[in-house]
């Protein structure tokens, strides 16, 4: 008998991850984004980069047509990111600066001081599992900033400071 979904989430619930907020842009569009923590590494070369949509989301079409998306890191003080992105505002993007990537289909670079890095990826590969679809980026250019990551467990955030304390401060 199959794990029923509740087990399942409690499950995945009780380990600490990083959390990412994925961006893309509607060709003619406007700034489309969710919250991810089902996000990894696929390969070094060519560079690609995993992360995983509901096929609920709002995003998920955008992200298929433009073929581009942008993954965010969030460092420590990013929990309001985090809610933001995982939330239904009407407008997610409201008084974020962001820019539209030069090489990911316009899709929001946001500039923000809870953005640890960010990847700009262009859609190499979509397989749809479950109630998922895995989206494989090929990473375009990435940045990665001098900050503490945030975890996300059992529904709180908090700053990851163990294997942080030998990074220098931003």
């Amino acid at each position: 008998m199959a794990t029923d979904p509740s087990s399942f989430r409690a499950f995945f619930g009780s380990v600490p991850t990083a959390v990412a907020v994925v961006t893309a842009a509607a060709p003619g569009g406007g700034p489309h984004g969710f919250t991810c923590n089902s996000f990894t590494a696929v390969s070094a070369d060519p560079p690609l980069l995993l992360v995983c949509a509901d096929h609920r989301s709002r995003t998920l079409p955008t992200v298929l047509t433009a073929e581009a998306f942008v993954v965010h890191l969030l460092a420590e003080g990013g929990a309001d990111l985090g809610r933001r992105f995982a939330g239904n505002p009407a407008d997610k993007f409201a008084g974020l600066r962001w820019r539209p990537s030069s090489v990911a289909g316009d899709a929001p670079v946001i500039e923000d001081d809870a953005i640890l890095a960010w990847a700009e990826c262009a859609l190499a590969d979509v397989v749809s599992m479950g109630d998922h679809s895995a989206l494989v980026g090929r990473m375009e250019n990435a940045v990665v900033r001098p900050q503490r990551p945030v975890l996300y467990q059992q529904g709180v955030f908090s700053p990851w400071r163990v294997a942080c304390e030998a990074m220098p401060q931003a």
